[in-house]
């Protein structure tokens, strides 16, 4: 049985065709579990002392994909086929599932059967063992004013009162410990896996945490020789809570290899992930400070691979795209410190956030006020509010300003929806929106310049290389170089201004579009 279910292929793969349950917790489909596979060094599936663990168990595809390499390199050590599976899958294969049901899915998928003590299971545990080596235990969080302690989670979503007896905790039992070397109390070779990505803080679902952060940490507390998992490329850029991970992600010297897919698509077929995902290589033997990291992009039919460092300089950024490496470094040395992010607002700009618009100091009329200012709202609609009852910046009232959506799609794998830009004066806005050059005393003629170059490919361009996801902070205008706005900008101008190749110029017209 074992030979015609792991040495075979068999056609369909459910495995192929198992449906993700969310966004938050994606299933890896076979050929992506064995790209993943593919990175380590393949000597380790003829070696039957490696041994190999998947930290968050969904289908069981990565045990299963890796017991089909150890039972063809350890052919010629056990020759006999039950001796080989046994000690393949008693000795060197181990997962923690994330749920029970999935649980149960990984040993089906493992063991073809529900639990590795049964008759048609591929390898005989002891029957005190009924788990085998993918264990699931039900694991609670531990809340202190609200929130777990180890994945933020919130009380008010996973609490005893939300959640009862009956629903799952989604306290995985890696990242809800100190100690994750001791549950199994062994050292492994390989951490392997694609854990959850996020849990809800109690908002909206774009306010969730992510959490896949906490698992590459636990991995690497227990010392592997090598980890490797896929995990959302948000992290990149920042920000949610991942400031700290990515500084350490970014100087970690023994990331060998990184996988970036800017479209999820590309990877996990009909899933959506804002910032797209990544999966990596991490060798506790290798040195990327002189050999430097295999980044390879997949961008839909197109694959390309350069050796570089993960860290641009000292921004504490991983550039997504290799090409613009040397764009950047052309308008970094041209600019200096002279860009933009220093004349974007913050997220409120007036301290007024998304929902005012419902509350009763919005107004649908400026009647009966004694200084009414009009508000832009989410979908440009204008509200007034009275001058007293602004929190920030009413000194930013009169003067001319450029307002653009807090969101935009540059950067990511969505579809370019523009930078779209408005002008104002005695205008304000929610948090739907910032503001730019509020600051600089410019002209209303300045301000039209300023409005379009932000529209212009170059600045869109240099916006969308500090961005990994929708939010467009003043963080991301950190290489947008600031312009004579005495007069108007082309892309041509800016160009010839930057000295940029006709490589690089095709580059950049290829990832934005052009304004509608």
């Amino acid at each position: 049985m074992a030979n015609n279910l792991y040495n075979t292929m068999y056609n369909p793969d459910v495995l192929s065709c198992i449906a993700n349950l969310s966004n938050d917790e994606v299933f890896t489909p076979p050929e992506v579990a064995n790209q993943v596979l593919d990175m380590l060094p393949q000597e380790l599936f003829a070696d039957p002392n490696t041994t190999f663990l998947d930290p968050a168990c969904k289908s069981g595809v990565f045990l299963r994909e890796i017991a089909k390499r150890l039972l063809k390199g350890l052919e010629s050590q056990y020759p006999d086929l039950q001796e080989r599976t046994d000690h393949i899958f008693q000795k060197q294969l181990f997962g923690i599932a994330i749920t029970e049901l999935t649980a149960h899915l990984s040993r089906r998928s493992l063991y073809c059967s529900k639990f590795p003590t049964g008759t048609y299971s591929v390898t005989k545990f002891p029957d005190d063992k009924p788990q085998g080596n993918v264990r699931y235990k039900i694991t609670q969080h531990r809340f202190v004013n609200g929130k777990c302690v180890f994945c933020n989670a919130a009380e008010s979503e996973y609490g005893k009162e939300k959640r009862g007896d009956g629903l799952e905790t989604h306290a995985y039992e890696l990242i809800h410990t100190t100690k994750p070397e001791d549950i199994f109390n062994m050292k492994f070779d390989v951490i392997i896996g694609n854990p959850p990505y996020q849990l809800s803080d109690g908002g909206a679902q774009a306010s969730a945490k992510p959490i896949y952060h906490y698992f590459v940490e636990q991995a690497k507390k227990m010392n592997p020789r090598y980890l490797t998992m896929i995990v959302p490329a948000r992290w990149y850029a920042g920000g949610k809570g991942l400031d700290d991970f990515r500084d350490r992600m970014l100087t970690d010297e023994h990331i060998k290899e990184l996988h970036d897919f800017p479209n999820t698509d590309d990877c996990f077929p009909g899933v959506n992930i804002r910032g797209g995902v990544c999966y990596f290589l991490w060798d506790k033997d290798y040195d990327n400070r002189t050999k430097l990291v295999n980044v390879v992009t997949h961008d839909q039919d197109k694959t390309s691979s350069m050796m570089r460092s993960l860290k641009y300089g000292d921004l504490g950024i991983f550039l997504r795209y290799g090409k613009s490496l040397s764009i950047l470094e052309k308008v970094m040395n041209a600019c200096g410190d002279n860009v933009m992010a220093k004349h974007v607002s913050s997220r409120k700009p007036f301290g007024l956030s998304t929902d005012f618009a419902k509350s009763s100091g919005f107004k649908s009329k400026s009647a009966g006020m004694d200084y009414p200012i009009p508000c832009y709202g989410k979908g440009k609609t204008i509200g007034y509010v009275e001058f007293n009852d602004i929190p920030n910046h009413q000194e930013w009232i009169g003067k001319w300003k450029v307002f653009t959506s807090r969101a935009n799609n540059i950067g990511t794998e969505l579809n370019d929806d523009n930078l779209n830009t408005f002008l104002g004066k005695k205008e304000i806005c929610t948090e739907s929106y910032i503001v730019i050059g509020a600051d600089m005393d410019l002209s209303e003629q300045q301000a039209i310049n300023l409005s379009g170059y932000l529209q212009t490919r170059f600045a869109r361009f240099c916006h969308s290389l500090a961005k990994a996801s929708q939010d467009a902070t003043s963080k991301t205008y950190r290489f947008v170089p600031v312009q004579d706005f005495n007069k108007e900008w082309t892309d041509e101008e800016l160009y010839k201004k930057y000295k940029l190749t006709d490589e690089e110029i095709e580059f950049i017209e290829a990832t934005i579009k052009e304004m509608e």
